[in-house]
């Protein structure tokens, strides 16, 4: 018996999709729009979505780095994603 994601009772934590399928999605749905992984991971931040300590991150915090650009396509994906 084989089940599918939406078959199964899943928690946000337990659905985790990579950056790439992150990217992926939201150029086959927006049109090719392309979005780094800055973008995605500010939008997880943003959501409280916080996989890992960022060792890289700049040293003040009134640095010069886009807010959240292309926000609400990265959230569709990862509202497909379920990971919010």
């Amino acid at each position: 018996m084989r089940l599918d994601m939406d078959e199964l009772d899943i928690t946000s934590a337990e659905s985790k999709a990579t950056y790439e399928e992150i990217k992926s999605y939201v150029a086959e749905h927006n049109e090719g729009m392309k979005v780094s992984n800055l973008y995605i991971a500010q939008i997880k931040d943003k959501y409280g979505i916080i996989e890992r300590e960022n060792y890289n991150k700049p040293k003040s915090d009134d640095t010069r780095q886009p807010k959240y650009p292309k926000e609400n396509a990265i959230v569709e994906a990862l509202r497909y994603f379920r990971m919010i």
